[in-house]
């Protein structure tokens, strides 16, 4: 062989020797991380649903029943007395509902909180470090900066403002102690809510940041929805079922609610 024929033999091998090793690193290289102390996204866990204020527990058993049928474990939370004390209490129910789950091996839950208890559920992120816990948090209708009905009982009738109540109102010491503005240290976070909403009033109030914040409405701009109607509406189940679903959370497509929106 002669001397060029040579060293063009070695310079091919020498090139095939470095696409192999870069195609083992590449094999051999992990992919990336989740975030160290976050719960995987591709491994969904049981659902757990808080109630709104007054603790009443019907419109999301319809709900949990949608879930189920999908093949997840969904478990509406029973709030404490008749739903209207301290939302502090609430969510350590809620902690300790989540704690039971969590002992039983699974990898983390998705919690939904409809009302009164999404803001439960934020409480619990804040306090009881729910971004490890929680691998995804969907609420709806809820008051993250208060309501003005809240606000009205207490300055009209205070005596049929109880603690809940209270803390609702909006600048509540309670709502500026979760940091509604601070989108730190916060689970993958869904707020949805119905412009029709004459309850949680401004129906905005539900605007989190951090969150990927939708009114139902930007999706089916001709849908009427009321506040009690938020955990069995038929768009708004399309929603919260693809929110928890094994995708990543994103906002909501067109084609996935479009059926509903026609109902």
């Amino acid at each position: 062989m002669s001397p060029r024929r040579r060293a063009l033999t070695a310079a091919v091998a020498v090139l095939v020797i470095a696409a192999v090793a870069a195609v083992l690193i590449a094999a051999l290289r992990p992919g990336p991380a989740q975030p160290s102390g976050l719960p995987p996204q591709n491994r969904p866990g049981p659902v757990l649903l808080v109630p709104g204020y007054g603790g009443g527990t019907s419109a999301l058993d319809v709900l949990g029943s949608r879930i189920r049928a999908t093949g997840r474990e969904a478990i509406v939370v029973h709030l404490p007395g008749t739903g209207t004390g301290s939302l502090l209490a609430d969510a350590a129910v809620l902690n300790t509902a989540v704690g039971q789950v969590l002992a039983r091996g699974a990898p983390s839950v998705d919690v939904i909180g409809y009302s009164a208890g999404g803001v439960v559920a934020l409480i619990w992120a804040r306090l009881d470090d729910g971004v490890a816990k929680a691998r995804r948090v969907i609420t709806l209708g809820s008051p993250f900066h208060g309501t003005e009905l809240a606000a009205g009982a207490q300055g009209l009738v205070p005596d049929a403002c109880p603690i809940a109540c209270q803390q609702l109102t909006p600048g509540s010491s309670l709502l500026a102690s979760l940091r509604v503005a601070d989108p730190a240290g916060l689970p993958r976070w869904l707020s949805l809510w119905t412009t029709d909403d004459t309850t949680v009033t401004p129906p905005d109030s539900a605007r989190l940041a951090g969150a990927i914040n939708l009114p139902v409405q930007s999706l089916c701009p001709s849908a009427r929805i009321s506040h009690s109607q938020l955990p069995t509406n038929p768009v708004v189940t399309a929603i919260v079922l693809q929110a928890i679903g094994p995708g990543p959370l994103r906002d909501p497509s067109q084609p996935t609610v479009a059926a509903a929106c026609s109902t």
